[in-house]
């Protein structure tokens, strides 16, 4: 491939509207940013507690530097594995209510590491059609049978179990709240359909993490599962969004970390994560434990956007969670639909193929606790107007 036949493939994303590129943020990561030596409200980011610029992690960071170092200088099974590591792990295991926990670098290393670890070709994967790329990612790595259900259609799901003879492991996997649409999964539904077909469960809560449930312990919480003796139930997460921090985890029964410590490449081969990091992490469990005030303003906030939105007669999918979906339609539009946002004051990315399906293009607005009742009003006003100008409502 030559450099002009890229120029060309970049030629044929921006007729096509599929285009994208970076902007530059100046500030911290809260519910107002500057970008181009502009504040604007920031409607599209993952940092729901508003955690992300706290003092206390700041704190608990530069705590965690000062006394180990900036780098972990290896990946964990050389001379990576530090104290705060270990002490993360045990931490998040206790808040997630199960026998143990291991940390990954990103939430795309621990669902590759784990479904290539768990899968091979003479395995079967159901996964539901709106997972995230790094499910879909890591089911193509793990060289297993793959079947799509239908969009949270456990009676799809059922159909497709029922069908597939001749496989070694059945693994089904599903985001508990999936990033796009901001709907939940039925998770008891679908354990349920696991432990009738003897198949492993995989729960994506990168979203659900200190979100759901009656402090943020994720979708177990919310719907009141408990650890089934039947169930190979494993949930996975992030500290990165909600927890405002950076890092994944894995969290399950004991063997399942010793497995993964052994097999799980994007384990095994990576630099562990810094103290600094795990010093942040580590903090912020402990504030949502302690107190639910971040917990009950971003419902709060949700449910006052969300209504008004709706009332103004947008399109907002199913959504159930901080994550609002304004469904526009074409890429164009919805571009342009971005682009005013941005000039009345409020940073609204769109969302295009192949992140969803074509014809299904949104503005994927995300509200957090630190957003005032005052600027979430402005954001209403705003899309009411620039909805109307684009003949949207």
């Amino acid at each position: 491939m030559r450099l002009k036949d890229l120029e060309e493939e970049l030629c044929l994303l921006k007729a096509q509207s599929l285009y994208r590129n970076l902007k530059r943020i100046d500030s911290p990561q809260s519910d107002m940013v500057t970008i181009d030596g502009r504040e604007h409200i920031s409607l599209c980011s993952n940092n729901y507690l508003g955690l992300a610029n706290h003092r206390t992690l700041k704190d608990a960071a530069i705590s965690a530097a000062e006394k180990y170092g900036t780098g972990a200088a290896a990946s964990r099974l050389i001379s990576g594995n530090m104290a705060l590591h270990e002490r993360l792990e045990s931490i998040t295991a206790s808040f997630k209510q199960t026998e143990d926990a291991l940390i990954f670098n990103t939430g795309y290393m621990a669902n590759t590491g784990i479904i290539q670890s768990l899968a091979s070709d003479k395995d079967v994967i159901f996964s539901d059609e709106l997972n995230h790329a790094s499910i879909i990612d890591g089911c193509r790595m793990s060289r297993a049978t793959v079947f799509i259900y239908k969009h949270r259609d456990v009676d799809n799901l059922r159909l497709l179990l029922a069908g597939s003879k001749g496989f070694g492991k059945k693994i089904i996997i599903t985001e508990s709240v999936f990033s796009m649409d901001g709907d939940i999964a039925p998770i008891p539904d679908i354990k349920n359909a696991a432990i009738e077909h003897d198949a492993i469960l995989i729960v994506d809560d990168a979203h659900a993490t200190g979100v759901l449930g009656k402090i943020g312990r994720g979708s177990s919480e919310h719907f009141g599962i408990k650890p089934d003796a039947g169930l190979l139930q494993i949930q996975m997460g992030t500290y990165s969004k909600a927890l405002g921090s950076f890092g994944a985890y894995i969290a399950g029964p004991m063997v399942l970390k010793e497995f993964l410590i052994n097999k799980a490449r994007s384990f095994i081969y990576t630099t562990a994560l810094p103290p600094g990091v795990l010093g942040a992490s580590i903090a912020s469990i402990k504030i949502i434990q302690e107190n639910d005030t971040l917990l009950k303003r971003l419902w709060d906030n949700t449910r006052f956007f969300r209504e008004r939105l709706k009332g103004l007669g947008f399109n907002t999918l199913d959504s159930e969670t901080p994550i609002i979906p304004v469904l526009i339609g074409s890429a164009e539009d919805t571009i342009q639909f971005s682009e005013r946002l941005f000039q009345e004051g409020i940073f609204a990315a769109p969302i295009r193929p192949p992140t969803v399906p074509e014809g299904s293009c949104r503005i994927r607005t995300t509200i957090t606790a630190a957003h005032s009742v005052g600027n979430i009003e402005y954001c209403t006003e705003i899309f009411e107007k620039v909805g109307k100008e684009l003949r949207i409502i």
